[in-house]
């Protein structure tokens, strides 16, 4: 794991040092060679996670919550990552105004997703309330 963790953080490195050489002559090329970084620790970081889901949902089922929540739980974090890194990439290129508008969508996906939930979280206290 640690083994994973400093080849990756290398990884990173040597690719932002690389960014900020290119950026000095070309912008364009630097921000790709970001999105492309980007896009491969993400991969690395899925195919890190996906075998933990796994023990999650176990963890989860065992404790009676259903497989939906969970579901849930996954989209939102995955949302949240896309989001993050898309506005941090948005920022450094400088165009903090496209970078918000990326977040406010992030949030409002995250919010139109967890619907389910919060109408279930209202059901419940309205329950609890009658009693």
């Amino acid at each position: 794991m640690i083994d994973r963790c400093i080849a990756t953080a290398g990884f990173c490195l040597c690719s932002a040092i690389l960014a900020v050489l290119l950026r000095q002559h070309c912008r364009e090329q630097s921000m790709l060679l970001a999105i492309a970084v980007c896009s491969g620790i993400m991969v690395g970081f899925m195919g890190f996670v996906a075998p933990i889901m796994t023990d999650i949902r176990d963890i989860f089922a065992g404790a009676g919550i259903s497989d939906s929540y969970m579901t849930l739980i996954f989209k939102a974090t995955a949302i949240s990552l896309i989001t993050h890194i898309t506005c941090e990439l948005c920022a450094d290129s400088g165009e903090s105004a496209i970078a918000s508008a990326a977040e406010l969508w992030g949030r409002g996906a995250v919010i139109f997703i967890s619907l389910p939930l919060i109408k279930s979280f209202v059901e419940q206290i309205s329950v609890f309330l009658k009693l």
